[in-house]
């Protein structure tokens, strides 16, 4: 009976990322961005062994929380702006054959930038490799968006001359792109790599590349704000079969009948002022009860807050923004449930909007939950959808936002 093959996956993160700063183990759609290349190598059927290549303690520490290993700390001096993998591979597996005797058949590269991955997909590359002795490494890629036969440098003397040339066509840049070659562009979901490429060749692919087709619906490469923002939505709402850390979050159900809120951290900041006498105020934000009107008339969508908060400005606050609600609420699942009930609302057809542990039980009741872009940990990876604002400075607003924009797409 033939071993099953060693297959290493290495996760690079760095700790000094300046496009987005702690890029790493920043919240992406309710899980550290790390979680997400942690994920694809634990749940590979052939990956043996999930480490995580890093310098910064605290990176070390979100990876072990998610299942990786970290047998070692990066040194500083591979871990610069201008680092490339090759260094850091090398300085990886030397580690490991030197300290623990350990020399993987395959090693796969993850990259942290990359989260949005087929479900699979590991498993694919790895197999290829293994079933083709001849092949130092297989990349992802995907056809170019552009091609490159219709690309020009512009010349010393300022002329223009064409970057590349195709045998049988005089002139490839005024030809129509479907008699031009396929093109494809490498991503970075996925590099699976002999060994001895990067030991012997001191290289990251080796000479015989084979390549892995990937659905360009995949395509994300995080580098900016921007991007991050559409990664996130194509997340959260494309349904794709991809690697999850955790639990598959659900689309927004396409019938609403009722928004569930929590108040502090939700429709507040979750902050008091307490006066010398004791009397409590919070900070709400004007554009949530404008957004949540809106949401009724346009709709008819309707609104309920569940508050384990006791103090009057719950109360007076709701009378003012026009939606009705419960406090001094301890058991919010079991009110929850009797709210839908006496409305007449299934529950498939209700969202929640929640930020705290005591939220999270009423996010499986629903049909789909949020929570603000500052909700504690457990709430952020339990939701299906993680806003952008925080809580009390846009959250609901951007909510109401979403549905509004949802309800005029379905006409």
């Amino acid at each position: 009976m033939v071993a099953p093959a060693e297959v290493l996956a290495v996760i690079p993160a760095r700790g000094g990322s300046k496009g987005i700063p702690r890029k790493n183990i920043r919240s992406f759609a309710g899980a550290p961005l790390i979680a997400y290349s942690i994920a694809a190598g634990l749940q590979s059927g052939l990956v043996t062994r999930t480490i995580v290549s890093t310098d910064d303690e605290e990176i070390a520490g979100v990876a072990r929380d998610f299942g990786a290993e970290v047998p070692f700390l990066r040194p500083a001096e591979l871990a610069q702006d201008n680092t490339l993998d090759l260094p850091v591979f090398e300085h990886a597996l030397g580690w490991l054959a030197e300290h623990e005797g350990y020399h993987p058949q395959v090693l796969v590269q993850l990259r942290p930038t990359s989260p949005v991955r087929p479900a699979g997909m590991v498993d694919t590359a790895v197999r290829m490799l293994l079933d083709h002795p001849e092949a130092d490494s297989v990349r992802g890629v995907v056809p170019a968006g552009q091609n490159p036969h219709k690309m020009w440098r512009i010349g010393a003397e300022g002329c223009m001359h064409p970057l590349l040339q195709v045998e049988g066509i005089a002139e490839p840049y005024n030809a129509p792109r479907q008699v031009l070659p396929p093109v494809y562009w490498q991503t970075g979901h996925i590099d699976a790599v002999r060994p001895a490429a990067i030991l012997q060749k001191h290289s990251m692919s080796g000479d015989v590349i084979l390549p892995l087709l990937v659905d360009p619906v995949f395509t994300v490469d995080i580098d900016n704000l921007n991007d991050w923002r559409r990664a996130e939505y194509l997340v959260r709402q494309a349904g794709l079969d991809m690697v999850f850390p955790g639990r598959r979050p659900r689309p927004m159900p396409r019938r609403v009948d009722l928004l569930v809120m929590d108040f502090d951290g939700v429709l507040t900041d979750n902050r008091v002022w307490v006066d010398q006498d004791g009397r409590e105020m919070v900070a709400a934000n004007r554009s949530d009860a404008l957004g949540l009107r809106l949401l009724r008339e346009r709709t008819g969508i309707q609104q309920l807050v569940i508050s384990k908060e006791v103090n009057p400005v719950v109360s007076a606050r709701c009378k003012k923004i026009g939606v009705p609600c419960y406090q001094g609420i301890d058991d919010k699942p079991a009110v929850l449930k009797r709210a839908l009930e006496e409305r007449g609302i299934l529950p498939e057809h209700a969202i929640y909007i929640g930020n705290d542990i005591n939220d999270v039980p009423c996010f499986p009741i629903v049909g789909w939950a949020a929570a603000p872009a500052d909700a504690l940990p457990e709430a952020l990876h339990e939701a299906d959808f993680v806003l952008s604002r925080a809580g009390g400075h846009g959250a609901v607003r951007e909510l109401c936002d979403l549905l509004l924009e949802e309800f005029s797409q379905k006409g």
